[in-house]
């Protein structure tokens, strides 16, 4: 713990006079960099002989991954980027239902922070701290159509039947409704990797890239399970940010925010 604290101050204080090259836009910390991907995960990769491109995952900056402050991740950072300016545009304030399915802690704080009018619940089946206890492939608790908003980040992976997880999100999605549905995305393959036999934790973290994922999926895959489902899927790249955006915030270029409408 005192080697941490040690580090962290080191960190900082090279940081306080050091050039400013990027800004965590989730508590505004102006930093010279993000800090990397922790090296257990990688190691994990390593001693489970991951058999795929380490650099074709789509959403994922292994070189500029998590603020040492907030903690909040790249891909965190990207939603934060598009909600700042989605969030402009809602009107009806005191009617605004947004839902986070496995909440980050950092989207989490920085909602609950800026945007108090909106009325913020939480859903996961085994996470503490959430306001409601659910299966996302049976969310009965929610009435069709309830919600404007629904953010789904980094959760499909570790569901069996991430189709019925999708049908369940577009019921309680309002008409017009907006999502954001995240998924790890290798870029290297053509059609999704799942096989009922990788069940141990070695198989998953060569397969997979984690022990609790059960299954790899592409691109194609992913739009056209979000597409068989309803939902009109929008794409959002560095084009539609801006290239400078993504360097401020340290997003990779490689990355695609999945925004869907119902």
């Amino acid at each position: 713990m005192i080697g941490n604290l040690v580090r962290h101050i080191i960190y900082f204080g090279i940081n306080l006079f050091s050039e400013k090259h990027c800004t965590c836009n989730s508590c505004k910390t102006r930093l010279n960099s993000f800090k990397k991907v922790p090296d257990h995960f990688l190691k994990q990769l390593e001693e489970h002989d991951y058999v795929h491109p380490l650099f074709m995952s789509e959403t994922f900056n292994y070189f500029q991954y998590y603020c040492p402050v907030c903690f909040c991740t790249d891909r965190e950072r990207l939603y934060i980027l598009y909600l700042e300016e989605h969030l402009k545009t809602i009107t009806n304030n005191d009617k605004f239902n947004f839902l986070d399915i496995a909440p980050a802690k950092s989207i989490s704080n920085w909602i609950k922070k800026h945007y108090s009018w909106i009325n913020y619940r939480t859903v996961d089946l085994y996470m503490k701290n959430v306001d409601d206890k659910a299966d996302i492939t049976d969310l009965y608790i929610y009435p069709d159509e309830k919600f404007d908003f629904i953010l789904c980040s980094h959760v499909l992976e570790h569901i069996e039947n991430d189709r019925k997880a999708l049908s369940e999100i577009y019921r309680i999605l309002k008409p017009y409704g907006v999502a954001i549905i995240m998924v790890p995305v290798l870029l290297s393959l053509e059609k999704d990797l799942e096989n009922s036999d990788y069940k141990t934790e070695g198989d998953r973290w060569k397969y997979y890239g984690q022990n609790d994922h059960v299954r790899m999926y592409s691109k194609n895959g992913l739009v056209s399970k979000l597409q068989d489902t309803g939902f009109k899927v929008m794409q959002l790249t560095k084009e539609f940010f801006g290239q400078d955006h993504f360097k401020k915030y340290g997003i990779h270029k490689r990355s695609v925010l999945y925004v869907v409408h119902k």
